[in-house]
């Protein structure tokens, strides 16, 4: 009994970063470098990303009951996971996998619909919201800014 209570902390600590995530995205990091895992950690918690490496079926565990449990078939082998509100893990993880090679995408959960690998590869090409509100913006004010040219 006493291994369970070493280990209930750490599947609630998993929980608890679920909680108000709307994606995960679990990665094979086995071949990664210590350099090339200290940047990747730095990348990703930087853009505020939880990036974990736990057992797997402490994931399992912490997965149970959630849209995060679609994941479990994808948890063989060396797993991290990289926990967010938005698509920023897969695009992150994406682009550090183009120089890292030996950094393999899984699967991920992105509001509730579980992605392949290829599928988590087409999310990361989706500009962040920042981005993508700065071009809304952009495109709001340019009829502005051309009137305001005319009537000049």
């Amino acid at each position: 009994m006493a291994k369970v209570e070493l280990k209930q902390p750490i599947v609630q600590a998993i929980v608890e970063d679920l909680t108000d995530a709307q994606s995960a995205v679990i990665v094979n990091y086995c071949g990664l470098t210590v350099a090339q895992d200290t940047e990747l950690r730095k990348q990703l918690r930087e853009a505020g990303v939880i990036y974990k490496v736990c057992k797997n079926t402490m994931m399992k565990r912490a997965f149970e009951g959630t849209d995060f449990a679609a994941l479990d078939e994808h948890l063989e082998g060396p797993s991290a996971i990289a926990i967010e509100d938005a698509t920023a893990p897969a695009r992150i993880i994406c682009d550090f996998a183009k120089k890292a090679e030996a950094l393999e995408v899984k699967a991920g959960v992105v509001e509730g619909s579980v992605y392949d690998a290829a599928g988590i590869q087409e999310l990361s090409k989706i500009p962040s919201r920042e981005v993508l509100l700065s071009k809304l913006l952009g495109s709001l004010q340019s009829p502005i800014t051309n009137l305001a040219r005319v009537l000049n």
